[in-house]
């Protein structure tokens, strides 16, 4: 069956990147001139995706009112006679079908899922998490989809990170069976780097089978007290294949400060109409830098 739907999980508390967060949506913090969930919605698109479900929660509006129509915007571009700026703010509203549902409670990634069951329906489905942009010359949920089609099954998107990070992620117990892809047999939620079966991490791209809603519906808090959406994929390995497919990519956890920063830097200097003027701003505070022995 097609992957025609996909669920972004926005409507956590953004903790990371406080006090900027207080009362806007970490989605919308820009990336340049763009908001961070843009980025992720336009990957969906490319990919062939027909349908997002997004899961807000409280304070999160802002991001149902970027996506939307804004007629007053729009007629004062027009007016003025600025139809560039005209035509991306038309273009943003019509970029694809975006559906929401509010989260009610802050219990955990497994939960968000859970509340999308109506509209998945008996769909396999992808799920892009907020906080990782993965830059990469074929979208990553494009290249999961293709593995997908081959095996029809739960494909997790993967990448090795060092022993020092093993904790911050869903770490898999897997075995590689042919390039790039591997057969999960376990997975861990943020294990200590000594305990953890290797360093292969869960890296916020998932294609799932309706099947994981069985375990999501009656699953227990499990680590930090919240609805876990790894704990429901073990159960599922179980039962059902799923395999880890290592995406072609670099990914960047958006969601913490250094991230961000990286993420705004390297973007700013891949735009042709940025990139001179922006990496001889760098190369100059670098120097004084360097100069002032701050570096």
């Amino acid at each position: 069956m097609k992957v025609r739907k996909a669920v972004i999980p926005a409507a956590g508390l953004a903790t990371r990147l406080l006090p900027a967060t207080k009362a806007q949506p970490k989605e919308m913090l820009p990336i340049v001139d763009k908001p961070t969930i843009q980025y992720i919605v336009e990957e969906a698109i490319k990919s062939g995706v027909e349908d997002i479900l997004i899961v807000t929660g409280r304070g999160k509006r802002a991001i149902e009112d970027h996506f939307d129509k804004s007629y007053e915007l729009e007629e004062e571009l027009e007016k003025k006679g600025n139809h560039e700026l005209l035509c991306m703010v038309q273009d943003i509203s019509n970029l694809v079908n975006i559906h929401y549902i509010r989260q009610k409670e802050p219990k955990g990634l497994g939960h968000a899922i859970y509340c999308t069951k109506a509209f998945i329906g008996n769909e396999p489905f992808a799920v892009l998490l907020g906080d990782d942009i993965i830059d990469s010359e074929v979208p990553c949920l494009k290249q999961m989809i293709e593995v997908y089609e081959k095996f029809q099954t739960t494909i997790i998107g993967v990448q090795p990170v060092p022993d020092k990070d093993i904790s911050g992620y869903g770490i898999v117990d897997c075995e590689k069976i042919c390039e790039r892809v591997y057969k999960v047999k376990d997975m861990v939620e943020k294990p200590d780097a000594d305990k953890a079966p290797s360093n292969i991490a869960i890296l916020g791209r998932y294609i799932i089978t309706p099947r994981i809603f069985e375990f999501l519906e009656n699953a227990q808090p499990g680590k930090g007290g919240e609805i876990q959406l790894t704990d429901a994929l073990r159960k599922l390995a179980k039962v059902e294949l799923v395999y880890a497919y290592d995406f072609v990519g670099k990914r960047y956890d958006v969601g913490n400060k250094m991230g961000y920063l990286k993420a705004t830097v390297e973007f700013a200097l891949k735009r042709d109409d940025l990139n001179g003027e922006f990496a001889e701003y760098l190369k100059e505070v670098l120097d004084k830098y360097m100069k002032d022995g701050k570096l």
